[in-house]
């Protein structure tokens, strides 16, 4: 297929998808909307791109480089010898790929935590497996000088200094898609080990300490429910927006149950002072809107299922937000100035996946795009949008498989919404 051809092709499925979304709306009597902002594919097949994640910086400081992975395969759980390429775009050049280095240490969900090092306008970090334990590597993109930190990192402090890790070994053993192959739980039969949990990692030194632990967060009570058989595991860290305290998901699953409970936990930056934010059992996607206050997808006797914001403190204050507006679970996430939150939905029942701004002080929605997933992009392997946005607020770049090549990176210029 010509150059030409596949650009054409591409834009008729992204008009076709744009329709079928249409009219699904006004079937169910609800406002067209407005014109929709412009959309520029940046990566192209035949390998296939993403970035995964909402939470991590994927702009670099000038916000003219974009991070990606790269892997010739979709469809099917990562082996331990699979091999993705580390590469960033220059969106000032055509999209012109750079390939940086390689991993086998990643999932479809999140990746190889892949992401530029907070403070630095020329590091990247990522995580690697070697031999028999998992690593990451910090990588100067313009003197190529790289060295390797004998632990993996999940979230980084605000400094660049410190990470905190959970265990990928035991994530990889109880939720396939968001751990990595290739090394197996030591623990897998301890429902909740003293020697699993949350690490800190120290970025300079390579030093890591173990903070919190599965057994803590086990004996912590759960009102209504027994803990003492459930299998436990953390996930979802990140560190607020000062580098004060972390937030941290403690999931577990009792013999025989289908899913898992979770709640919403923060510690400090050594792992003390651990407090219980969201007890619900159904917290999801969160965000650290500033140091002391999180936007989370939860549920509460007061507006049921939707995007709450939590204060830092058992106890603490709860409302709701974009109430009747972000009623569905997303990858949410604050621009620069918290005017805005930038939001994704999964495939509805036409299978379009919705990204949109929701305008905070006036409770409107402006929508971004709808794109559609194709049907083989589910489970494991789904391809959700996971929506990020540019270091000024700009521009957004989601993960998509609507084009007609496979997962890719769209640019979405959302200048004029913002301004």
């Amino acid at each position: 297929m010509t150059q030409r051809n596949s650009v054409s092709r591409r834009r008729f499925l992204e008009t076709m998808a744009a329709s079928a979304w249409l009219a699904g709306m006004e079937s169910r009597g609800a406002e067209p909307p407005a014109e929709l902002p412009p959309v520029r594919q940046i990566t192209s097949g035949p390998k296939f791109h993403w970035f995964s994640y909402y939470d991590k910086y994927q702009f670099d400081q000038t916000n003219r480089y974009v991070l990606s992975m790269e892997v010739d395969f979709e469809h099917r759980s990562p082996r331990a010898d699979d091999v993705i390429r580390i590469g960033m775009i220059d969106l000032q050049d055509n999209d012109r790929w750079t390939e940086l280095g390689t991993s086998t240490a990643w999932c479809w969900q999140q990746g190889c935590m892949l992401q530029w090092l907070p403070g630095s306008d020329s590091e990247i970090i990522w995580n690697d497996r070697e031999d028999d334990h998992y690593v990451c590597h910090v990588l100067n993109v313009k003197t190529r000088v790289k060295r390797t930190v004998p632990h993996p990192i999940y979230t980084i402090s605000p400094d660049g200094r410190w990470a905190v890790s959970p265990d990928f070994r035991r994530i990889n053993e109880v939720r396939p898609g968001y751990g990595y192959a290739g090394i197996d739980d030591p623990h897998r039969n301890d429902p909740a080990p003293r020697n699993s949990g949350i690490f800190r990692v120290d970025l300079t030194t390579g030093d890591s300490q173990l903070i919190v632990t599965l057994a803590d967060l086990a004996a912590m009570p759960f009102p209504g429910k027994d803990l003492s058989r459930a299998k436990h595991w953390f996930n979802h860290l990140l560190i607020s927006p000062d580098g004060s305290r972390f937030e941290f998901l403690h999931r577990w699953r009792n013999p025989g149950q289908k899913g898992f409970d979770t709640r919403m936990c923060t510690a400090n930056p050594d792992g003390s002072d651990v407090r219980i934010i969201d007890p619900s059992g159904f917290t999801s996607h969160f965000i650290w809107r500033d140091p002391r206050h999180i936007l989370a997808w939860s549920r509460a006797d007061s507006h049921g299922d939707a995007f709450y914001l939590y204060e830092d403190k058992v106890g603490g204050r709860v409302e709701v937000v974009g109430r009747g507006v972000m009623s569905e679970n997303g990858h949410c996430s604050y621009l620069p100035g918290n005017e805005w939150i930038l939001n994704d939905t999964y495939p509805d029942r036409r299978r379009s996946q919705n990204v949109y701004l929701y305008h905070v002080p006036g409770g409107r929605r402006m929508w971004l795009g709808h794109f559609a997933s194709p049907n083989e992009y589910r489970d494991e392997w789904r391809c959700d949008t996971h929506p990020r946005f540019s270091r000024d607020g700009r521009s957004v770049v989601i993960d998509s498989a609507h084009g007609g090549q496979g997962r890719q990176l769209y640019l979405i210029d959302i200048s004029r919404i913002v301004s």
